[in-house]
């Protein structure tokens, strides 16, 4: 059995429900596991690997709840970097039609390489078109080689432009052919054991391109496997317009209608939430994905996240696509999450902890997950783990731990995911980084030129 000894950090960020904060202390773990935490002079096990941890800080792997990799191949599209949410889709969609499963396996690939070298242990992603032979194992593949934990959210989309949907026809699939392949994936390749690095998600795009009918058929499918629901809710204005005009539902309503709410169930953004919303959210224990780049980059509006928490809506942080942050940097969403609900409710309304919370803990109970997300005795070896040398973190030694939130945007020094070192000094461990964004590159290039 694999043992890794972390010694001697300098601070310890445990997220614990008791918020214990650590100083010069020690974490041991075996087999993808933390077995222990203290004092080093208290250890009296000796380890397979060990990291010294002097002048570094240690929190819990970053979770990522919501995006879309295959976006990172259009980033900063010109006609549409000027664009709300629809109009920036509709842009969009004849790009993203011409997508091939190597263009799925290498952007995820470079997505989750990227959050990675920025703390991100586990990520999920909403993959919602499958044009040209694209697959789900596309985008598990690369995971596995990665080596972060990932939670594959099949998405579809059905109903086109011929039926008052967004997406053209020529992107969205035949409901029986999605039902099936949803069946086939689910059976082929979700682990839902403890500690798990791969679960399969179902996840109809959004209200505006999938059927009725299939968003309760999908649910009744994802409590017959127990796997979990997703999709992008109240984002904009425009969402809450079209959820009114076809449904004659504000969304939460629709959601509700459609037995699309419970502890099982995360929507992305629900920036357009109103109280009656948000107090079913946090009745029903429904998580919520909040992705504050990406709603100021498409001018969506500033969630109230402040309020969900204090309702007790379980909430995290998502990158989203990234043609629609054009980041993905998970620690960057938590520093706009804090400044964001400043700006809204004041100064001393949120602080830079709770920001952090969203990204570590926030993000593990929106997917439904108590193995992840803190430092503490039985819970996943994921850390991320900061260099307090980088010149990011100069004048911070008052309190370093909020200058992961309030300085930077840094990376990693080590990210480490079950155990396992997967980055180091800016470095993927398993695979050339170099090489793999120059077939990156061409991809985008093909995309973007043909």
């Amino acid at each position: 059995m694999k043992t890794l000894l972390i010694k001697n950090a300098s601070h310890i960020l445990t997220m614990d429900d008791k918020e214990n904060e650590l100083t010069n202390s020690s974490i041991f773990c075996r087999s993808g596991v933390i077995e222990w935490v203290g004092d080093y002079k208290n250890l009296k096990e000796k380890a397979d690997h060990t990291i010294d941890a002097k002048d570094l800080i240690v929190i819990p792997g970053l979770v990522n709840t919501h995006h879309h990799l295959f976006q990172n191949l259009t980033r900063v599209y010109p006609q549409a970097q000027d664009k709300p949410l629809f109009g920036w889709l509709t842009t969009l969609y004849p790009i993203w039609q011409k997508l091939i499963p190597s263009d799925i396996y290498i952007s995820s690939l470079i997505g989750m390489a990227e959050m990675v070298l920025t703390g991100c242990t586990t990520t999920s992603d909403h993959q919602y078109l499958f044009p040209n032979g694209s697959k789900l194992e596309d985008q598990i593949e690369a995971a596995k080689l990665v080596g972060c934990r990932f939670h594959a959210a099949r998405g579809f989309m059905s109903v086109g432009e011929s039926q008052g949907g967004l997406p053209p026809d020529s992107l969205v699939e035949d409901e029986e052919s999605i039902i099936k392949d949803c069946q086939r994936v689910i059976e082929t390749f979700n682990d839902e054991k403890q500690f798990s690095m791969l679960k399969v998600v179902l996840a109809p795009c959004s209200p505006f391109s999938v059927s009725q009918n299939l968003m309760k058929i999908t649910a009744e499918m994802a409590r017959e496997y127990s796997v979990s629901l997703h999709t992008h809710l109240a984002e904009n204005d425009e969402d809450i317009e079209y959820s009114k005009c076809h449904f004659d539902m504000r969304p939460g309503e629709y959601a509700e209608s459609l037995n699309w709410l419970g502890d099982d169930v995360w929507h992305a953004h629900c920036v357009k939430l109103n109280d009656n919303e948000s107090d079913l959210f946090a009745k029903t224990r429904t998580g919520i994905a909040h992705c504050p780049t990406s709603n100021m980059r498409l001018a969506s509006g500033i969630a109230p996240v402040r309020e969900w928490i204090d309702k007790g809506v379980k909430v995290g942080l998502g990158v989203d696509g990234s043609s629609s942050n054009d980041s993905g940097h998970l620690l960057n969403e938590s520093r706009q999450a804090l400044l964001l609900q400043r700006l809204k409710y004041g100064a001393d309304k949120f602080n830079g902890r709770e920001a952090l919370r969203l990204a570590t803990k926030g993000g593990a109970k929106v997917l439904n997950r108590n193995d992840i997300g803190e430092i503490s005795v039985g819970k996943a070896a994921d850390f991320a783990i900061y260099d307090l040398k980088q010149i990011d973190f100069s004048g911070t030694s008052s309190d370093p731990i909020a200058a992961l939130v309030f300085c930077g945007p840094v990376k990693t020094k080590f990210t480490i995911c079950n155990g396992n070192i997967i980055s180091e000094n800016g470095h993927m461990k398993k695979f050339d980084l170099n090489l793999s964004l120059e077939k990156h590159s061409s991809a985008s290039n093909r995309l973007i030129n043909n």
